[in-house]
C-alpha cells in the first residue's frame, strides 16, 4: 500500500512521495551491463553507505516565509542586542496575534525557506533567546521536533528546530476549535471521545462512552441519537487537560490555553437529520471520520464523508479498534486500502497521509490546514491506547482555520446569534444555546429574536453567558455558548431562529432561489417536489416551485431552483450553504436570492422590513 506521509523537509507540502525512492544523481541501468559497470555501481553504493552524498543533490527547503500567518523563520537567535531583542519580541506578538494565540518558529531556516541548520551551541543559544522572548510576552514554548540537516560536502552536524509558542490572547479565555465526530454506528466514536476526555482507557465493552450519553435509551442500546458536546484541553506547554486531573469543566477551562470541543454526532441512518443539523448549524472547524478497523467502510461512512465534503469541512480519519485486528492483521490492511481508494476517487480527490509517529503527526497538522486535499489517517485503539498519543499531538498542534483579520471583520459586523437549542433551567429561566455568527454579545445586551410564525421579531435581554459550562462576560464571533434570557417565554422560541441586533432590521422570507447541484435522485427532480432544506440552523420542509431554464433535473445536473417554505418564514442570508434531502434524494448549493412572498397574503412583509415588525 502506498499511503505515505510526505517529509516536511525537502518536499513540497501537500505532495505525496512515491514508493520508489530514486537517489538523485544515480543512473537507472537496465541490469545488462558488464562486470566493470557493476563494480563501479557497487563502489558508489559503498561510498553512499559511508555517509557521502552526491555534490549535485539539491539542498532541502521549505516554502518561502509568508508575511502574514503565524509561521516565522529564523536563521539563529544568538546573543541579540537589546534593541534587536525588543524588535524580536514585537515580531513574536504579531505572529501570536495572526495565529489567535499560537505561533510556530522554525529555527535554522532562512527567509527563503532554505534549511541551513545550526550547531548544537548555536541551537541552545537560539532556544534560550526564544524562551526569553516568550516570557516577555507572557507565552510558553514547546519544542515540537528537532532534525539534522546534512547536505553537500560539509560533514558537520547541523540541526533544525520547530518550536510552538502559545499564549492565550488578552481578549479571550482560550483558543477554541470545534471538531464534528462522524462515522457509522458501532465504529467507536463515543468510546474514543470518552477515552480522550476522561483520561481512562476503555474496558472493551463500552464503559468509556457512558459519560457521553444524554438519554436512557442511548445507554441501553449503546448508540448515540442526539448531539453531545465534550471538551479536551491543552495548556500553554502542550500538556493534555481533561477530567482525569480536573473535577469539572470549569477547572479544565481555567487550566487550558487551547480547547477542542468535540460534537458527537449520531452514526445510525435513522438519525441522519440530527447529524446533518449538527454539521450545518454548529459550524465545525474540522470533521473527524471514525472507521472501525474490523468492519471497514460500511453503513453511513460514505454518506457522512460526502456530507463533510459537500459542506467543505476539512476532514481527517481515525481507524479505531485496531486491537480487534491483532489476530486478523489483514483486516486492518483491507480497511486502509478501502480508505485509500475512497479518498482518491474523483469525487473526493484527497491525498491520504498515514500517521505513524509523533513527527508525522506534527507534519500532518501543518499540511492539513495548508492544503485542502491532505487527509491524515490515524490507526489507534481505545482499549490498549495504541497510537492515542499521536492523535493528541495532532490536536495540540492543529492551528485554527481563520486568522485574526477574518475574526476582526466578523466582530465589526452587527450581532447575529443562531438558536440551536432551547432549555428551561430551574432558578435561571429560559436558556438558548447556539453559535454567534457575527458581532459581539455581552451581558445585558438587548436583542430581537425571530422570526415567529407570523414573521415578527420579539425584544429580549441577555442576562448571562456561559461557554463550556463556565461563565463568560463577552461572546465573540465564531464562538458557541448558552445565553440566559430570564423569564422570556420558552413557547415563543424554536430551533432555527436568530437573535440579532435591532439595528440590523432583519429580513425574512417564505420564498428564495438557490443555485443547486443534484447529487443523487432515482429518477428526475422537478417542480412540485417536497424536500427537507438545511440552511445553517434552519431545517424545514419546502416545495420546489420551479426550475429556471429546465423542466427537470437528473443526477449530477445543476440549476437555479425556487423553493417555498411550508410552515413558517425563516431568516436566511444570501450566499449561505444549502443542503436538501428527501429519502435517497440529495442536493447541495447556496442561497442566491430572497424573493417576496406572492402566494400568502397574510405574510406580505418579506422583502422590505423596518422596525414595525419588532415588538
Amino acid at each position: 500500500m502506498d499511503v505515505q506521509l510526505t517529509d516536511h523537509y525537502g518536499t513540497k507540502p501537500g505532495l505525496k512521495t512515491s514508493n520508489v525512492n530514486v537517489t538523485p544523481g544515480r543512473e537507472c541501468g537496465s541490469g545488462q551491463g558488464n562486470n566493470k559497470t557493476k563494480k563501479t555501481r557497487r563502489g558508489k553504493r559503498g561510498k553512499r553507505r559511508r555517509g557521502k552524498k552526491p555534490k549535485d543533490e539539491p539542498p532541502p527547503y521549505l516554502p518561502p516565509e509568508a508575511e502574514e500567518g503565524n509561521i516565522e523563520y529564523k536563521l539563529k537567535l544568538v546573543n541579540p542586542t537589546q534593541y534587536r531583542f525588543e524588535h524580536l519580541a514585537t515580531q513574536l506578538k504579531w505572529r501570536l496575534q495572526e495565529g489567535r494565540g499560537e505561533a510556530v518558529y522554525q529555527i535554522g531556516v532562512e527567509d527563503n525557506g532554505l534549511l541551513v541548520g545550526l550547531s548544537d551551541a548555536d541551537m541552545r543559544a537560539s532556544l534560550k533567546t526564544l524562551k526569553r522572548m516568550a516570557e516577555k510576552v507572557g507565552a510558553d514554548i514547546t519544542l515540537l521536533r528537532e532534525r539534522e540537516v546534512d547536505y553537500g560536502s560539509d560533514r558537520s552536524c547541523r540541526k533544525i528546530a520547530e518550536v510552538l509558542v502559545r499564549k492565550v490572547p488578552d481578549d479571550q479565555q482560550f483558543l477554541d476549535l470545534r471538531v464534528a465526530v462522524l462515522g457509522n454506528v458501532d465504529s467507536g466514536k463515543s468510546t474514543l471521545l470518552g477515552v480522550l476526555t476522561q483520561g481512562e482507557l476503555d474496558n472493551g465493552r463500552g464503559r468509556a462512552r457512558l459519560n457521553l450519553f444524554r438519554h436512557l435509551h442511548e445507554i441501553q442500546s449503546g448508540r448515540t441519537s442526539s448531539i453531545s458536546f465534550e471538551i479536551l484541553g491543552f495548556n500553554s506547554k502542550g500538556e493534555v487537560v481533561n477530567y482525569s486531573d480536573s473535577r469539572s469543566a470549569e477547572e479544565i477551562c481555567e487550566s487550558s490555553s487551547k480547547m477542542i470541543t468535540f460534537m458527537d454526532l449520531a452514526g445510525h441512518h435513522k438519525y441522519l437529520k440530527t447529524t446533518i443539523f449538527g454539521l450545518t448549524s454548529y459550524c465545525p472547524d474540522f470533521a473527524m471520520l471514525v472507521v472501525g478497523a474490523n468492519t471497514g467502510i460500511a453503513g453511513t461512512t460514505r454518506e457522512h464523508l460526502g456530507l463533510a465534503l459537500a459542506l467543505k469541512v476539512p476532514i481527517f480519519v481515525v481507524v479505531s479498534k485496531v486491537d480487534a485486528c491483532v489476530c486478523a492483521r489483514g483486516a486492518l490492511e483491507r480497511t486502509l486500502r478501502q480508505l485509500e481508494r475512497l479518498l482518491k476517487q474523483p469525487g473526493c480527490g484527497k491525498v491520504p497521509l498515514l500517521v505513524a509517529n509523533a513527527d508525522d503527526a506534527v507534519t500532518a497538522a501543518q499540511q492539513f490546514t495548508q492544503s485542502s486535499s491532505v487527509t491524515p489517517i490515524f490507526t489507534l485503539s481505545s482499549v490498549t491506547g495504541e497510537n492515542l498519543d499521536l492523535l493528541k499531538v495532532f490536536l495540540n498542534v492543529l492551528p485554527p482555520l481563520s486568522n485574526s483579520k477574518e475574526q476582526e471583520e466578523l466582530m465589526q459586523q452587527l450581532t447575529e446569534f443562531q438558536v440551536d437549542e432551547i432549555y428551561s433551567v430551574p432558578d435561571v429561566g429560559t436558556v438558548v444555546g447556539g453559535t454567534l455568527y457575527s458581532g459581539v454579545c455581552g451581558e445585558g445586551e438587548r436583542l430581537v429574536v425571530g422570526p415567529t410564525d407570523d414573521g415578527r421579531f420579539l425584544r429580549l435581554r441577555v442576562l448571562s453567558i456561559q461557554r463550556n459550562r463556565s461563565s463568560c462576560r463577552v461572546l465573540r464571533a465564531g464562538q458557541a455558548a448558552t445565553l440566559a434570557l430570564g423569564n422570556f417565554p420558552r413557547s415563543l422560541l424554536r430551533k432555527g431562529m436568530v437573535m440579532v441586533s435591532p439595528k440590523m432590521k432583519p429580513i425574512i422570507c417564505w420564498r428564495f432561489e438557490a443555485a443547486v447541484v443534484l447529487l443523487f435522485h432515482a429518477k428526475t427532480f422537478r417542480s412540485g417536489f417536497q424536500v427537507t432544506v438545511h440552511v445553517g440552523n434552519v431545517r424545514q420542509t419546502a416545495t420546489v416551485e420551479c426550475l429556471h431554464g429546465k423542466e427537470e433535473l437528473r443526477t449530477g445536473e445543476s440549476a437555479v431552483v425556487c423553493f417555498c417554505f411550508l410552515k413558517h418564514p425563516e431568516y436566511l442570508r444570501v450566499g449561505a450553504k444549502l443542503l436538501f434531502r428527501e429519502g435517497v434524494t440529495k442536493g447541495i448549493g447556496h442561497v442566491a436570492q430572497l424573493l417576496p412572498d406572492l402566494n400568502t397574503p397574510d405574510q406580505n412583509h418579506t422583502h422590505n422590513h423596518n422596525n414595525n415588525n419588532i415588538t
